[in-house]
C-alpha cells in the first residue's frame, strides 16, 4: 500500500467504503465544506487581538476576585491577636466569603444567561469592591463575618460566568490555555490579596490591611472594564426556574461532571486547610517568624501561576487523568514533606502543594467547560459550588485540627482529601479501560 492510499484510508469514516485511488477532484468537494466551516467559526484563537484582550481582561477580573475573596487569610494571626480569637474562629472570616459565594453561584449563573456574561461579571466585581470599603470599619467578628458573606455573594457573578464566557467565546483548541491563564489570574489575585493585606496588617493593623486590598481590587476592576471584548456568541435566555432545575438535574446525573465536582471540592479542601493555618504555624515555635515575613510566604502563589498556565500543555501530553494523577502526587508529596520540622522542607512542601492544587483545579475546571454541551454557566456554577464549599469545609476543619493537634492535624485533613481524589481518578481510569475493552470486543 502506498503512502497516498494510507492517508486516504485513515481519513475515511469507520464503516464507509474506501476508494482505492481517490483523485484530487474527488477530494475537493470534501475540503470545501471543511474550509467554509473553519471560516464561519469566529471564536477567538491565539494570535487574535481580541483573544489577547479577553485573556488579559479575565486575568484582571481573577485578580480582583481573589484579592477580595482571600483578603483576610493573610492576616488571620493578627486578627486572632487583636480580637482574641482561636484559629477556627478567625478562619470564619475567610470561610464566610467562600460560603456566600457558593450559595449565590447558581442565581448568578441564571442572571448571566438573561443579562449577559460581561454585564454580570462587571456588576459582580464592582459591587464586591464597594463592599470591601466597609470591611475596615467592622467593629467585631460577627459584623466582619456578615460583611464577608455578603461580599462573597456579590463576587459570585464573576466565577459563575467567566468559565461560560470562555467556553462560548474561545475556540475549543485554545480553551485549556485560556482557562489556565484565567486561573493564573486567580493565583496572582490570591497571592496579592494575602501579601498586601498581611504586610499592611503587620505594619498598621488588620483594618489597614483590608483597606489596601480594596484599593488593589478597584484598580483591577477598571482594567477588566477597559479590556473585555463584547460577547459575540452569547444568546440571551429567559430566566426559568423550572428550566434551571432541569438543567441542574441533568448535570447532577452526569457521572463525569459529578467526578469533576468532587475533585474540585477535594483539591480546594486541601488548599483551605493549608493556607488557613500556615500563617499560624510560621509565627509560632519552632519557626517564630515575624508577621511581615510570615505573610510573605504567599509569594509561593507564583508557583500556582506557572502550574495553572501550563496545565493545558500537560493535559495535551499526559491526558486529563494523567495530569490529575500528577497533581494528586505533587500535593500529597508536599503535605508529607511539610511535616518536617525544617523551615526549608516546610516551604518546599508548600511549593509542591500549591503546584499540585493549581494543576488539578485548572484541569478539572477546563474539563467541565468541555463536558457540558448545554447549560455551561450552570455546569460551571455547580463545579464552583463544590469547589468553594471545599474551601469552607477544609479551611474550618483544618483550622480546628490545627488548634487541637498542630500542623500534623491540618496536614492529615489534606491527606484524607487527596486519598479520596486518587480513588475517584482510579475509578474513572478503570471505567475507561473497561469501556475501551468493550468497544474493542464489539468491533
Amino acid at each position: 500500500m502506498s503512502p497516498a492510499s494510507t492517508g486516504a484510508s485513515s481519513a475515511t469514516l469507520p464503516g464507509a467504503p474506501t476508494p482505492s485511488s481517490p483523485s484530487a477532484a474527488d477530494a475537493a468537494p470534501a475540503a470545501a465544506p471543511e474550509a467554509a466551516a473553519t471560516a464561519a467559526d469566529r471564536r477567538l484563537r491565539p494570535g487574535d487581538r481580541a483573544f489577547r484582550r479577553a485573556n488579559l481582561a479575565l486575568f484582571a477580573a481573577g485578580v480582583a476576585t481573589f484579592v477580595l475573596l482571600y483578603s483576610t487569610q493573610g492576616l488571620l494571626p493578627v486578627l486572632s491577636a487583636d480580637l482574641d480569637l482561636t484559629p477556627g474562629q478567625a478562619s470564619w472570616t475567610a470561610s464566610a466569603a467562600t460560603l456566600g459565594l457558593a450559595l449565590a453561584l447558581l442565581p448568578a449563573s441564571a442572571l448571566s444567561d438573561r443579562f449577559g456574561r460581561t454585564a454580570v461579571m462587571s456588576v459582580s466585581i464592582a459591587s464586591a469592591a464597594v463592599l470591601a470599603l466597609a470591611l475596615p470599619f467592622a467593629p467585631d467578628l460577627t459584623t466582619l463575618v456578615v460583611l464577608r458573606v455578603l461580599q462573597g455573594a456579590a463576587l459570585a457573578g464573576l466565577p459563575a460566568t467567566a468559565m461560560a464566557y470562555l467556553a462560548e467565546e474561545v475556540h475549543p483548541t485554545a480553551l485549556a490555555s485560556a482557562m489556565g491563564l484565567y486561573v493564573a489570574g486567580n493565583s496572582i489575585g490570591g497571592m496579592s490579596g494575602r501579601l498586601v493585606s498581611g504586610w499592611a496588617a503587620a505594619a498598621w493593623g488588620w483594618r489597614w490591611g483590608l483597606a489596601v486590598s480594596a484599593l488593589l481590587a478597584l484598580l483591577s476592576v477598571l482594567a477588566f472594564r477597559a479590556l473585555i471584548p463584547a460577547a459575540r456568541h452569547f444568546t440571551p435566555a429567559r430566566v426559568d426556574a423550572h428550566a434551571l432545575a432541569r438543567t441542574v438535574g441533568g448535570h447532577l446525573r452526569n457521572p463525569l461532571l459529578l467526578r469533576l465536582y468532587a475533585l474540585g471540592l477535594l483539591f480546594m479542601a486541601v488548599f483551605g486547610a493549608v493556607y488557613n493555618t500556615v500563617g499560624y504555624r510560621l509565627v509560632a515555635a519552632p519557626f517564630d517568624l515575624p508577621q511581615s515575613v510570615a505573610a510573605s510566604i504567599f509569594v509561593v502563589y507564583l508557583v500556582g501561576t506557572v502550574s495553572s498556565a501550563s496545565a493545558g500543555k500537560l493535559v495535551g501530553r499526559l491526558g486529563r487523568r494523567g495530569t490529575l494523577y500528577t497533581a494528586i502526587g505533587l500535593t500529597t508529596a508536599g503535605l508529607l514533606l511539610s511535616l518536617s520540622g525544617s523551615l526549608v522542607a516546610a516551604l518546599a512542601g508548600l511549593v509542591l502543594i500549591t503546584a499540585g492544587f493549581f494543576a488539578g483545579h485548572a484541569t478539572a475546571s477546563s474539563a467541565v467547560g468541555r463536558t457540558a454541551t448545554e447549560g455551561r454557566a450552570q455546569a460551571s456554577a455547580l463545579y464552583l459550588i463544590a469547589y468553594y464549599l471545599g474551601n469552607s469545609l477544609g479551611g474550618t476543619i483544618g483550622a480546628d485540627a490545627y488548634h487541637a493537634t498542630g500542623w500534623s492535624g491540618a496536614a492529615a485533613v489534606g491527606l484524607c482529601a487527596m486519598t479520596l481524589a486518587a480513588g475517584i481518578t482510579l475509578y474513572a481510569t478503570r471505567r475507561a479501560v473497561v469501556e475501551r475493552r468493550t468497544l474493542t470486543g464489539a468491533r
